[in-house]
């Protein structure tokens, strides 16, 4: 199983529609996946035990040793098929 953080401002509302769509997506294309959601400030305490962070804000915290993907796409809807393809992509 993959695990993917999802990180936004306040760990509540944007990042609870990114997750939603994450877990439509990876469930389409076969990916059994957990997603959890977080407050950007707390990233760096969490992400170690991920495989991949999706952010919705600007993360400028500490390095991490997985990919990250910028997904406001997914928010807003412009480029938002790109941007699931870059996380199915990342998961496979």
């Amino acid at each position: 199983m993959k695990k993917v953080l999802v990180a936004c401002g306040n760990g509540i509302a944007t990042s609870t529609v990114v997750a939603m769509k994450i877990r439509e997506a990876c469930e389409e294309n076969g990916i059994n996946v957990n997603v959890n959601q977080c407050k950007l400030l707390e990233v760096s305490s969490k992400v170690s035990d991920y495989d991949l962070l999706v952010t919705t804000g600007k993360f400028t915290g500490a390095e991490v040793n997985i990919p990250v993907i910028g997904a406001i796409s997914l928010l807003t809807g412009i480029g938002e098929e790109e941007t699931i393809k870059e996380i199915i992509n990342a998961l496979k």
